[in-house]
């Protein structure tokens, strides 16, 4: 391996960070009317009112929680000139929160200090929502909780946000005026809420639509005048990570990881303008890395299946019928000392295989003495796959086939 050493060089960049999940833009772009609604939503929070409920639904990468970042930075500051207003917020991603007793524990300690952290065990749920209260009570003033990605909340499991809403009400606390703001990417989320919980999460429901073309133009040119140097960018290449977005659903946040990758890729090759082509290797290696987190989280199996496609082709014998993939698939379990499955359940996950984008199928109709069959072929770099089933190629062994596609970072040897 050679000698590596780390050396500033050209760059296109001024401020890389803007163009990152944690970077709030002092204003925003594109969404007018949504941003509208929301201030008009949260109009009661200055004048020391109790805050309203609010419910943002939308697709990833639509400026929910940009909005609603930028919005909580903006009254916080605003709300420092009143002497009679004390705002404090508390912002939680529900990932992997999936009860109300979860959730309550996760409230608690957002927002104590990290030596008073408590257990997600070993308290009952009437101890949990006591602490949570003495919490929200100590905070006298007004407390906007931020609740993103809600939906990750399992049906039937929505207490706790009818309690945060009616704390108050129920004399739980007396002091502290308590507003919940709920983003969800779930368009059909609320459907499965109680009618009791519906009816206090959802006093305002902000509904944001998607980026058009224009649109996210205008979000990266805000975030490249701010990350780029003044002549780090080729004129097509906004234009170009607009267009790329608007095809991957009007997607925001996957426009700007693109125009970052962009000018990652001119940065490697110790240039200081990003070009088209630099975006256009940015999203062959972004979709490479989609389909590898992709390929790591199917089942065990499937990688069988993927490793035995993968030495079909090294070998020229694809695409490839069920009936010649199966007999491959069979000594690919017997080198790592696995049972196959049958020929049936391998037919169906060829199938899901497809409908992932990894496969793709010919249908042949040979009329009544050929009769109909499938020819399937790898839509993914062999390369790409080896590097995602690491793991398998342990357990089965590198045959030499494919041994000139395994990627040098593996460090695999063959049998």
């Amino acid at each position: 391996m050679g000698q590596f050493e780390f050396k500033r060089g050209n760059t296109p960049y001024v401020n890389r960070g803007a163009l990152t999940d944690e970077y709030t833009p002092n204003s925003l772009v594109g969404r007018d009317d949504e941003l509208e609604e929301y201030h008009s939503a949260l109009e009661p929070v200055i004048w020391g009112e109790t805050p309203k409920n609010i419910f943002l639904y939308g697709k990833t990468g639509v400026g929910k929680t940009a909005s609603t970042k930028y919005f909580l930075k903006q009254l916080e500051a605003d709300s420092e000139q009143y002497d009679d207003l004390v705002l404090r917020t508390v912002f939680l991603n529900c990932d992997g929160l999936e009860t109300s007793y979860r959730l309550c524990i996760a409230l608690v300690n957002q927002m104590r200090s990290a030596s008073q952290q408590i257990s997600e065990s070993g308290y009952s749920k009437s101890e949990a929502y006591a602490m949570l209260w003495e919490e929200l009570e100590s905070r006298a003033g007004t407390v906007l909780i931020v609740l993103d990605e809600v939906d990750h909340i399992k049906s039937g499991e929505d207490s706790i946000l009818y309690q945060l809403s009616r704390a108050h009400a129920n004399g739980n606390v007396s002091d502290t005026k308590i507003g919940i703001i709920g983003i969800s990417n779930d368009l059909t989320f609320t459907d499965d809420l109680s009618p009791k919980v519906k009816s206090s999460l959802c006093e305002r429901q902000l509904h944001f639509p998607t980026y058009d073309a224009t649109e996210l133009q205008d979000v990266l040119q805000q975030r490249a005048d701010i990350a780029f140097k003044d002549d780090g960018l080729d004129e097509g290449v906004i234009p170009l990570c607009a267009a790329y977005g608007a095809k991957e659903a009007g997607d925001a946040r996957k426009a700007l990881d693109l125009l970052l990758e962009a000018g990652d890729v001119a940065r490697e090759n110790k240039r200081s303008l990003v070009t088209e082509d630099d975006v256009n290797r940015a999203q062959s290696r972004l979709k490479s890395k989609k389909v590898r987190r992709g390929i790591q989280g199917l089942h065990e199996h499937d990688h069988y299946i993927l490793y035995a496609l993968c030495v079909l082709a090294a070998n020229g014998k694809m695409p490839a019928r069920t009936r010649v993939i199966y007999p491959q698939y069979e000594r690919i379990c017997e080198a790592g000392d696995i049972d196959p499955h049958t020929s049936r359940w391998v037919s169906d996950h060829l199938d899901e295989l497809k409908m992932l984008g990894l496969l793709s199928v010919t249908e042949k109709n040979l009329g009544r003495k050929g009769g109909k069959y499938r020819k399937w072929d790898l839509k993914t770099d062999i390369s790409n796959i080896l590097e995602s089933i690491e793991e398998t190629l342990k357990v089965v062994g590198v045959l030499r086939s494919i041994e000139p596609y395994i990627p040098d970072s593996l460090e695999l040897r063959s049998n």
